[in-house]
């Protein structure tokens, strides 16, 4: 009995696994016809989408032309609604020329600017170095002035030094040194006589003026190069009241225009020809007056000697 029943189990099975293997192939088959139609309606479909992006493309390529080119009045007159979206790149991109032509210019200003601050600059610097160089040539030569001031300063009181230690050594030597004023006078009194007596006799040669003739005496030429040597300064007269008068050759003269205050010792200073005998250089004001010191008589005279 049990032995039965396991076989009619079994068969049960047996027959359930075979009704059940007949029924799969059916019904795979219904999922495969599914299927396929489902793939053939989304193929469709998406080329169906892909006609219509085509024809939309081919509509903007059309519309862009016709934009473009100006277009027939019909085509000025399509709906805002296709023509909004390529008025609107069209802005767009006008607008981004224009921010960039402005960009230009505000670099091209800036530039400019900046090359224009840089010149101001440039010339500043050359001003104020041109200004530092005037400065600089301005003091260089205020400096050689008081350097030349300084150098004349001292020269003339080397000068003056030198004139008073040789009108003092010929002081000296001519007797100054005797006992009083007095004293010296009627030395010097008794000396120009006895000297006068002397050359009344003709013992002493005659002034020759031919020295201009000589190179050497050219004192014109030692002027101009020498200019501050006959700087004489003030001439101070010996009378309070008396003025200049243009003295000429045999003019005679008081003996006090030709004292030690007026002689010039050293002619050769002054490209003069040496005296000798008698004569004597002496200042007349910016003259120059050769005397005989014992008759005063004026044998030579240079005018406008000194300045």
């Amino acid at each position: 009995m049990q032995g039965n029943k396991l076989l009619n189990q079994t068969a049960l099975a047996a027959l359930a696994a075979a009704l059940a293997l007949m029924a799969m192939p059916t019904a795979a088959m219904e999922a495969t016809a599914e299927a396929g139609l489902s793939n053939a309606a989304f193929e469709q479909d998406r080329q169906q989408a892909r006609q219509e992006r085509r024809e939309r493309r081919a509509e903007r390529r059309d519309s862009r032309s016709e934009s473009r080119s100006g277009g027939p009045r019909g085509a000025q007159r399509a709906p805002r609604e296709e023509t909004a979206p390529i008025q609107r790149r069209v802005e767009r991109r006008q607008e981004r020329r224009a921010e960039q032509r402005q960009e230009r210019r505000a670099e091209q200003r800036r530039d400019r600017r900046s090359e224009q601050r840089r010149d101001r600059r440039v010339e500043r610097r050359q001003e104020r170095r041109a200004e530092q160089r005037r400065d600089r040539r301005v003091e260089r030569r205020q400096e050689r002035r008081a350097e030349q001031r300084r150098d004349r300063r001292v020269e003339r009181r080397q000068e003056r030094r030198a004139d008073q230690r040789r009108s003092q050594r010929e002081a000296y030597r001519e007797g100054r040194r005797a006992g009083t004023r007095d004293a010296y006078r009627d030395q010097r009194r008794y000396r120009d006589q006895r000297r006068a007596r002397d050359y009344r006799g003709g013992d002493y040669r005659r002034w020759n003026r031919r020295w201009r003739d000589q190179r050497r005496y050219d004192w014109r030429r030692y002027r101009a190069q020498n200019r501050r040597y006959f700087r004489a300064g003030r001439y101070y007269a010996p009378y309070r009241n008396y003025s200049y008068r243009r003295l000429s050759i045999g003019f005679f003269l008081e003996s006090i225009f030709f004292g030690n205050r007026y002689r010039i010792v050293d002619p050769w200073r002054y490209r003069l020809p040496a005296v000798y005998g008698p004569y004597r250089w002496v200042r007349y004001y910016d003259d120059v007056l050769l005397v005989n010191i014992y008759t005063g008589e004026v044998h030579d005279v240079i005018y406008d000697f000194f300045y």
